[in-house]
């Protein structure tokens, strides 16, 4: 049972200390901040302009596409260059794994195109 504890002492040391430090993160700023509250830091900001309407308003479909689109090419990348460096080891299972993700995220650009996500007003 020691053989187990000492195995496992650096690591409870490691969440210790980022334990500890997080906590530091968070005390030392709550105690030397200013807190002088007007009415331009209370206001909400919304690109330098003043909000125009309720923001519990519903978002226009068009901010999900473009964050599906963001996803897409996101993880397209993520995962085409590992792939392509470890092609020659993953073999046949490897390669149409990865068809499948690309059919999967070709498939969610073709829904983004025809949606008009693509065409900038």
């Amino acid at each position: 049972m020691e053989a187990y504890l000492t195995a496992y002492f650096p690591i409870i040391v490691f969440l210790g200390i980022a334990f500890g430090l997080a906590l530091v993160m968070l005390i030392i700023p709550a105690i030397l901040a200013m807190h002088k509250p007007d009415t331009e830091k209370l206001s909400s900001y919304e690109c330098g302009f003043d909000p125009f309407e309720d923001s519990r308003k519903p978002f226009d479909v068009r901010f999900y596409l473009v964050s599906i689109l963001f996803i897409i090419f996101d993880l397209e990348i993520a995962f085409l260059f590992p792939w392509a460096v470890s092609l020659g080891n993953i073999g046949m299972v490897g390669f149409w794994s990865m068809m499948l993700f690309l059919g999967v995220l070709t498939v969610g650009f073709i829904y983004e195109w025809r949606k008009g996500a693509l065409e900038w007003e």
